[in-house]
């Protein structure tokens, strides 16, 4: 009996970590045929020209790559040339949904490219945000990092005619949040939200977005440094929302008709804007009472998520986190992991974990989440 445990305890642990081959093949791209193709997915953090995810070719014009040791699960990619600018896109220059493919074994897919996105020049975007958007300064100081960025505020409708004050919610790459015409993948629509939910909730805020840095977006969104492309980024998160704290929020709390405390001061963002929200509210929970932690990418941060076990405060904190299994592969487990351990603890700290099984890592997710974070929200 003993030996029979012992036989079904290595096959439990072999299934448990079993891992299996997937061999990718473009069979025939219509443009650049000569150029490099990489794959970008979840299976490496959708960095488009990484150099182990580079095709190598084959017979008849055919590139392949063959990616090992993949845990059993389901895996987002799209091929590109180096870039987001050079993605695959449908034969009439449309973007495309993910390519993906559920891997239980090893498996091989064949693929044809119908086209390449930097192929299709880019019609003008159009100017979205709705009239109570308004761009606060295109240059507004960072002491903190000796920088200057654009801020965004969207005001309540009511808000020039109705004297009261309102909670205030801050949001990261402020270019995504309002108009299309700034947003690089689209645009969140926050405007758009909140001009519905207001008037059904009845409940208003200030939204104040911050632009991210563009080369600096790395760097300013993170807490601790870690590798990229082999490169060492020196994160300036704790500089940035010390700029937020110490520079930003007072400005906003001086100029505009505002609830200060923290149960009415907000924070919230996507992937490495999740990231920094979260290391906000666990970092100045006397100043942020909320937050939106959308997307986190705990995997640049891994401190982040021990810094869940030492968080320790008084007041009465509340997370909202989203994430989408076709994200990263430790998406999911990490947004889970940190949520256990904050609730354990302390019954004080309000925690809400929302997992959307098909959501990919992109603003067409995000945006079609904010309204319900946003209900959330002003349920405070």
């Amino acid at each position: 009996m003993k030996y029979i445990f012992s036989f079904i305890c290595l096959t439990l642990v072999h299934f448990a970590q079993a891992q299996y081959s997937v061999r990718l093949v473009v069979t025939q791209a219509a443009t650049k045929q000569n150029e490099d193709i990489y794959v970008a997915g979840n299976f490496n953090s959708w960095n488009p020209a990484d150099e182990k995810y580079k095709l190598k070719p084959a017979a008849g014009g055919r590139r392949s790559i063959v990616i090992k040791d993949l845990p059993a699960g389901t895996y987002a990619f799209k091929f590109t040339r180096g870039s987001f600018e050079k993605v695959e896109c449908m034969a009439d220059g449309r973007n495309i949904e993910d390519r993906v493919i559920e891997v239980n074994g090893d498996v091989s897919q064949e693929f044809t490219v119908a086209g390449w996105k930097d192929d299709y020049p880019d019609k003008p975007k159009p100017f979205t945000a709705s009239p109570n958007v308004r761009v606060l300064d295109t240059a507004f100081a960072i002491p903190q990092l000796n920088r200057k960025r654009k801020i965004w505020i969207y005001l309540p409708k009511g808000y020039a005619t109705v004297g009261k004050a309102y909670p205030v919610l801050y949001m990261h790459d402020g270019q995504n949040l309002f108009n299309e015409q700034t947003a690089a993948n689209g645009e969140w629509g926050v405007d758009e939200a909140l001009d519905s939910l207001q008037k059904i909730t009845g409940k208003e805020c200030i939204v104040v977005g911050i632009d991210h840095g563009g080369d600096k977006r790395l760097s300013e969104y993170t807490p601790y440094n870690f590798t990229y492309n082999k490169t060492t980024v020196q994160a300036e998160g704790k500089e940035y929302l010390n700029f937020i704290v110490q520079t930003l929020k007072p400005f906003i709390d001086t100029k505009y008709r505002t609830k200060k405390g923290p149960e009415f001061t907000s924070i919230a963002g996507s992937s490495l804007g999740g990231l920094i929200s979260y290391y906000a509210i666990i970092q100045y929970p006397t100043v942020f009472g909320n937050a939106g932690i959308f997307s986190p990418s705990f995997w640049v941060s891994p401190q982040s998520i021990i810094d869940a076990e030492t968080f320790f405060t008084n007041t009465n904190p509340r997370f909202y986190f989203y994430g989408g299994g076709k994200e990263s592969a430790t998406m999911v487990a990490d947004i889970k992991k940190v949520a256990a351990t904050l609730s354990g603890k302390n019954n004080n700290y309000q925690i809400t974990t929302l997992i959307d099984p098909l959501g990919e890592h992109n603003e067409k997710n995000w945006r079609r989440e904010f309204p319900s974070f946003y209900k959330w929200l002003m349920k405070n």
